[in-house]
């Protein structure tokens, strides 16, 4: 079964507005992760966590909760609506708030994450669902980008706002952020967009209409290819991600400068994200794919020749500067990736983004927990991380591209 790759829905919000609002939707995920960053250290020793791999659970297991979410919310999305979705979403995204709020060990905290998780992948879902309900192709591809750079403000803002709450308040505030967060994404967009799945387009859920389009989204090739790749990509970043807080504030001991560092690194995704925005229409998504693969190779290739001449640990300055350069080639593949995956899939976009969305999260959880299970004093197993699982994506996007390019042959 083919999906039709054009769903009829046409913009209805200016492209500014719309990318702000989409990445708004979509960054209450980055806010959910990175604002918790500067408080784990609290976290962990106020819930009484055994050790420092306990607190960096906060981070990793929500990315397993999303991982469900996504394939609840995809079919979901595709049967009853993007607006039905986000509100559902949000919702359930506010009990786990809640949960972590009053958490006072370690299994509830987790749980409420979980439970966040498992409702921010909502908004998440359908937000992706509604772009491409839009656009299509390099055009997905451009708006992404655009919308990633907009996301990426919450990234590099996100822990210094979570070091001026634990500064002022406690921890425990950080979620009440999340849920004002929350009430002001949602509120924007019932008031502005319009639902972009009209009704005679929705497919009424089955299990036997589920069998057959997940039937054909795991058997197509070239989207499994991208996914898997998304996957090794995310989950080495993963990895870096979890451990920051420990990279930055114990390896390193830079103090309260870490949410500043933080958002320097986070910058070089963002300005990722402007230049593949503006030059995908250009080259197109395949091209940009190819070069930032052999960036990100030689990057890690760079780092660990770097870790090797300094036992594991090089100076700051040196770090900073060879993550920057090797995180730029990194935002470059997210935003493609991605709407590669989604090309294919067009009126089966909801249940395309869960799928690819959660495959994608269930490969970088256990990449990322493997990678810092080995993280005691130095950096070799982010560099090895890095290494391995960026050749790895090459491969996969060698294979996808050689299936794509065989089915464009046959139409």
């Amino acid at each position: 079964m083919k999906p039709a790759t054009n769903t009829k829905a046409s913009p209805t919000l200016a492209l500014q507005e719309f990318v702000a609002l989409m990445a708004l939707m979509t960054s209450l995920v980055a806010l959910s992760i990175d604002a918790m960053l500067p408080a784990l250290s609290q976290i962990g020793e106020a819930l009484n966590a055994k050790d420092e791999h306990d607190a960096h659970l906060i981070v990793s297991v929500f990315f397993g909760g999303m991982a469900f979410g996504q394939l609840f919310f995809g079919p979901y999305s595709d049967s009853r609506g993007r607006r039905e979705t986000i509100l559902l979403g949000l919702c359930i995204f506010a009990v786990g708030s809640l949960v972590c709020m009053q958490a006072n060990d370690m299994n509830t905290m987790l749980a409420g994450r979980l439970i966040q998780a498992f409702g921010v992948s909502g908004p998440r879902i359908a937000a992706m669902a509604i772009i491409r309900d839009l656009y299509v192709g390099d055009g997905m591809a451009r708006v992404m980008s655009f919308i990633m750079m907009v996301f990426i403000i919450v990234p590099m803002l996100a822990p210094m706002v979570g070091q001026a709450v634990l500064l002022f308040f406690t921890w425990r505030h950080i979620f009440s952020l999340f849920l004002i967060f929350a009430v002001i994404a949602g509120s924007w967009y019932f008031w502005r967009q319009p639902e972009t799945l009209i009704k005679a387009r929705r497919q009424p859920f089955s299990w036997n209409q589920f069998g057959r389009s997940s039937s054909f989204i795991l058997t197509h090739m070239s989207v499994m290819g991208y996914t898997l790749a998304m996957g090794c990509i995310f989950g080495s970043f993963l990895a870096y991600l979890s451990a920051s807080q420990t990279i930055f504030q114990e390896f390193y001991d830079t103090g309260e400068m870490f949410p500043y560092i933080f958002a320097t690194l986070a910058f070089s995704i963002g300005l990722a994200s402007f230049f593949n925005g503006t030059m995908v229409m250009r080259f197109g998504m395949s091209k940009l794919v190819r070069i930032a693969l052999v960036g990100v190779i030689v990057f890690a290739g760079l780092l660990n020749v770097i870790l090797l001449s300094f036992d594991g640990l090089p100076p700051l300055v040196v770090t900073i500067a060879t993550l920057f350069c090797g995180f730029f080639f990194v935002g470059i593949l997210f935003g493609n990736l991605n709407a590669m995956a989604m090309q294919p899939l067009g009126d089966m976009a909801g249940l395309g983004a869960a799928i690819i969305g959660s495959l994608s999260s269930l490969i970088a959880v256990p990449v990322a927990l493997t990678i810092d299970s080995f993280l005691t004093t130095n950096l070799y197993p982010i560099g090895l991380g890095f290494l391995a699982f960026f050749v790895l994506a090459a491969i996969s996007v060698y294979f996808a591209e050689r299936e794509r390019h065989e089915i464009l042959a046959e139409e």
